[in-house]
């Protein structure tokens, strides 16, 4: 069974986050520099068996495309032509960042932790991806 990689993309940092292989649990994966990201991901591939790709889709409020869809759409493309095997779903990221704030203040982290962009990136991603694992096993 494969697992299943999220991807919060944005324009200077990813993260990522990675399921278990019975696709039950979400864990964070890393947070890298977006232009690391595919390079990544084609090592990661090669050494675990993984099925799908998730990325988010960035909304505003109003579901409409949010700045970032252009970039987003772009390494979507590109991550299709470099890792064609696997398939690659959008998934709706909005409010992944609010939530990883809640529950970094909810898990007791202090002020300057919560700051911590990269925390925030792979947290948002395994928000993320814990969402869509609960959407597929209803």
């Amino acid at each position: 069974m494969g697992r299943i990689i999220a991807i919060d993309y944005g324009k200077k940092r990813t993260g990522l986050a990675v399921s278990d292989p019975l696709k039950i649990i979400a864990g964070g994966l890393t947070t890298l520099s977006s232009h690391e990201v595919i390079p990544y991901l084609k090592d990661y591939v090669e050494k675990q068996d993984v099925e799908l790709f998730i990325l988010g889709e960035p909304r505003q409020m109003n579901y409409q495309p949010s700045e970032n869809r252009t970039r987003a759409r772009q390494f979507k493309e590109k991550l299709r032509k470099a890792i064609p095997t696997i398939d690659i779903r959008w998934v709706d990221e909005r409010f992944t960042s609010v939530l990883a704030h809640q529950a970094m203040r909810e898990g007791g982290l202090k002020k300057k932790q919560r700051q911590n962009k990269e925390l925030v990136d792979e947290l948002s991603a395994t928000i993320l991806l814990q969402t869509y694992l609960e959407t597929i096993r209803k």
